[in-house]
């Protein structure tokens, strides 16, 4: 058990916040507690990516280790498990810089055993630790409407509370630590055969000389409407594959749902359906394209030539 009463409250103007992890949701993330009227000690691996937060008043530094040791909270939002590992366990880790009272809020969407074990081992320091995946991709980041799944002590997602409220539009405490994390899982697994839903019916109405704009205005609003048709699909059509969320890490986040399923002796076809069809996208080349690259591989396999003509 951390020792409650050595944490302090959230204060802006007081509070020392770190970030670690400045791509393209952290950047985002980490600017509306900037604007919130918090400091903040960043690192990213590639220094330059952190720029943007450092030309607003954040100071840049050579490590997690650093940062840790100049913060009071420290989010941590990269790319995979083994990253996260390294990050916050790791010999120059956020972990091995952190006094008593310090707080440890993990972003990245990540392995709920890995959470348990962050937890487990900052309490041996008196360091809070919480699991706070989110979804919404770059959107959600820059609009501060994302929703956060959290898992940690009650106790300590309640102080946090308020940095949360500054990133995001709905944030629900799921339970203990790796809660957080199971339920982001469920979210990749909704979102996944969606994806495939949505590459379908752009193909279908291609293949039936349908106008793709007009066919979004017409099925957005009803019941088949959800949040990828909305965002995904006028990306589609627009040719527009940048990252809102990488292809390789919704990948990694399939995998880990898939294990953990396999673990508690679950059959989920679709998702490992989905699973395979991106890494179809994958051996295209689109690893680091969004996801709205599905497309791609789903359009290649009908013979397709899908230049998001707008049609």
């Amino acid at each position: 058990m951390t020792e409650k009463h050595s944490f302090q409250p959230i204060t802006p103007g007081k509070t020392r916040i770190g970030w670690i992890g400045t791509g393209v949701m952290g950047s985002s993330m980490c600017g509306h507690l900037l604007a919130g009227g918090y400091t903040a000690t960043v690192f990213n691996r590639s220094p330059n990516k952190a720029a943007s937060l450092v030309d607003r008043g954040a100071v840049l530094v050579s490590s997690p280790q650093e940062v840790a040791q100049q913060s009071d909270v420290v989010f941590t939002i990269v790319g995979f498990p083994q990253d996260v590992e390294q990050v916050i366990l790791g010999e120059q880790g956020v972990l091995s810089g952190s006094s008593a009272g310090t707080t440890i809020i993990d972003m990245t969407t990540s392995k709920p055993s890995l959470a348990e074990r962050i937890a487990q081992e900052s309490a041996k320091q008196g360091v809070a630790s919480i699991d706070a995946p989110v979804s919404g991709g770059d959107t959600g980041a820059q609009n501060a409407t994302l929703s956060i799944m959290v898992g940690g002590n009650a106790d300590d997602v309640a102080r946090v509370t308020p940095l949360f409220e500054l990133m995001g539009s709905t944030i629900v405490h799921q339970g203990g630590p790796g809660r957080g994390q199971h339920t982001k899982m469920v979210n990749q697994t909704l979102i996944a055969s969606g994806m495939i839903a949505v590459c379908e019916a752009l193909l279908y109405a291609t293949k039936a000389g349908l106008d793709l704009t007009t066919v979004l205005q017409s099925v957005s609003s009803g019941a088949a409407g959800s949040w990828s048709l909305t965002n995904m699909a006028p990306r589609m059509i627009d040719g527009d594959f940048d990252p809102g969320f990488f292809v390789e890490h919704f990948i990694k986040d399939m995998r880990i749902a898939l294990d953990e399923a396999a673990a508690m002796n679950l059959a989920l076809p679709g998702l490992a359906l989905a699973q395979q069809l991106y890494q179809a996208v994958v051996a295209q080349g689109h690893a680091k394209d969004g996801t709205q690259a599905l497309i791609l591989a789903m359009a290649e396999l009908n013979q397709v030539d899908w230049q998001g003509t707008g049609q």
